[in-house]
């Protein structure tokens, strides 16, 4: 069978990450790469792949059969534009855009030109999340009442060093990190009506955040609470807690909690809590495992994708479903800078 040729966009962190996973299946193959920094060029040198520094000419020219974005998030929509022109199916990191009205202009071209639209929120591929999903929507634990997200690490100076839009406005990790929890809530314990926030950016001085405390409230009445930071030495992170990547090394620790009045449970370790024959607090509760095959969701979701590129699949996460990920994480920044409760 023909491999599927795959085009990448943006050879920052995210890019080389897409490579090499395209490398290693063998039904997919690189395109080319476009990025105008001499890094890249360099990079694309050493790993002998073709090389362009405007993206609108790896899609004249290398003729992918799809794209996967991982350019600066301001970028997204002119590269994603140029893809809807040319009818190029795309995958698109996250965020799908900067701005919300930026994401409307893209999902709308898309839909015009029927281009394939998937948003790389990729922890949606994660069996552990379909599993998590599971039980709480199943009605497990009860009423679901609260819920706890952390995202506690600390990126090394040489990450911002490497890119400097990582100091700016959008930069952060807002929307560099807190939307894939943002989109973890949302996926598995339903949409978000609310949010208020508190951020900081004292520890490095950045124009952008480095560290933020965010209050939630969702559909039906959960509320949830999200603290993150990049500058903390700390072991509660999707990163550092499931393993799905082996640049981090792991910690055996939880970042998320869902609590109900029948149970609660734990991710990534998916530790369901509950009482036996009797309740309240001087009870025991007994812990049960939920069992779950572990499976890379970047292999996943590059798989999904093909499979969207050769039309025997919908994308799993529309620019739709995206797009109200990104309006919340924009609502935390709107929040913490007015000081306020922010409605959705």
């Amino acid at each position: 069978m023909a491999r599927t040729r795959i085009g990448v966009i943006g050879a920052g962190a995210f890019g080389r990450k897409h490579v090499e996973v395209i490398r290693a299946d063998p039904s997919c193959e690189i395109a080319a790469i476009a990025d105008p920094s001499p890094a890249a060029a360099a990079f694309a040198r050493a790993q002998n792949i073709a090389y362009f520094p405007e993206h609108e000419r790896l899609l004249d020219q290398a003729k992918p059969a799809g794209v996967i974005v991982a350019a600066p998030n301001a970028l997204h929509l002119p590269v994603g534009l140029a893809c809807a022109a040319r009818r190029v199916p795309m995958l698109m990191e996250k965020p799908v855009a900067d701005r919300v009205d930026a994401a409307q202009r893209l999902i709308e071209a898309a839909r015009h030109t029927q281009t394939p639209l998937l948003v790389g929120h990729h922890r949606r591929h994660n069996p552990l999340l379909a599993a998590a999903r599971e039980v709480v929507r199943s009605g497990r634990l009860g009423r679901l009442t609260a819920i706890s997200a952390m995202w506690l690490l600390q990126k090394p100076d040489e990450y911002f060093a490497a890119g400097a839009w990582r100091r700016e406005p959008g930069g952060g990790p807002l929307l560099i990190n807190l939307i894939h929890d943002i989109d973890v809530l949302r996926f598995v314990a339903g949409e978000i009506e609310a949010v208020q926030a508190f951020t900081a950016n004292a520890v490095r001085g950045f124009p952008v955040e480095d560290t933020a405390v965010v209050s939630l409230r969702l559909k039906g009445g959960a509320l949830a609470s999200a603290i993150i930071s990049d500058a903390v030495a700390a072991p509660w992170s999707w990163e550092l807690t499931t393993g799905e990547n082996p640049m981090f090394p792991t910690t055996s620790e939880n970042c998320y909690a869902f609590t109900g009045t029948s149970g609660s449970l734990t991710l990534p370790k998916l530790e369901l809590w509950r009482y036996g024959a009797e309740s309240g607090w001087t009870a025991p509760l007994q812990r049960e495992h939920i069992p779950v095959v572990r499976a890379d969701p970047y292999v996943r979701q590059l798989q999904h994708f093909c499979r969207v590129i050769s039309g025997e699949e919908q994308p799993l996460v529309t620019g739709e479903d995206a797009a109200r990920t990104l309006a919340v994480t924009l609502a935390v920044q709107r929040a913490a800078e007015l000081g306020k409760v922010v409605e959705i």
